[in-house]
């Protein structure tokens, strides 16, 4: 039994999708965000960074696992799947895991701050961030335009990108013109597990809608967590 720690966020679905593909049993414990739950002294002694998602594998002695991309490759090295044991193969299913932690992840979490929560519109940083994860986003399009996923089979870099991706409209990018993304994005998102994923826990706001009077409201009531509640 895995008993995961986590919220509605992108790098929080990471690990409930990979969980339900793995059919892993596991307990979720929604973490309140907005209370500061993540900031307790129970929490930082299982990930002393105070961020989810964190697990505690009861097989392994209580193993505890956090970040993200961590925590999805122990759980893909703990079954044997998700990710292939060749030398190359793996590399390339971490090449494109990393792509979305140093990148597609941070740059569209700056989006999201300086385009939906900031009352003040600093536009130069709204462009910078919009524009580097449609950079991004092209960059993934490419891709796919010759594979059907990014790293041969399905594995845990589809999921890791495949969970910030998907929100793009929070983020304020278009993808209009990109097709294989589109694609891509339609064919995880048909799958059962991550439909399952997506609702443990489910968010609050519907990431991958597009209504804005919805987005605007839980923006401005989120805001003073965004602000201090990852650094306090």
């Amino acid at each position: 039994m895995i008993d995961l720690y986590s919220a509605a966020t992108p790098n929080g679905h990471k690990a409930s999708i990979a969980l339900e593909e793995l059919r892993l049993p596991y307990e979720l414990h929604a973490i309140d965000l907005s209370a500061k739950e993540q900031k307790a002294p129970w929490f930082l002694a299982i990930n002393p960074n105070g961020r989810i998602p964190a697990i505690i594998d009861k097989e392994e002695d209580g193993f505890a696992v956090f970040e993200s991309g961590a925590i999805l490759m122990y759980l893909a090295e703990k079954t044997g799947q998700l990710m292939p044991t060749d030398i190359k193969a793996r590399s390339q299913v971490i090449q494109w895991l990393m792509f979305q932690m140093g990148g597609v992840g941070p740059m569209m979490g700056q989006a999201n701050v300086f385009f939906r929560y900031y009352p003040d519109k600093i536009q130069p940083a709204i462009d910078r961030y919009q524009g580097e994860s449609k950079r991004l986003f092209q960059v993934l399009d490419t891709h796919l335009q010759d594979n059907e996923y990014l790293a041969g089979d399905y594995s845990i870099a589809d999921i890791a990108n495949w969970a910030w991706v998907r929100t793009y409209r929070w983020s304020g990018v278009e993808i209009g013109d990109l097709p294989n993304l589109k694609r891509w994005l339609s064919v995880i998102r048909s799958r059962p597990a991550v439909q399952q994923g997506i609702e443990r826990p489910p968010s609050a706001l519907d990431l991958e809608g597009s209504d804005e009077h919805a987005a605007r409201k839980f923006s401005q009531d989120t805001l003073t967590w965004v602000e201090t509640g990852q650094s306090r």
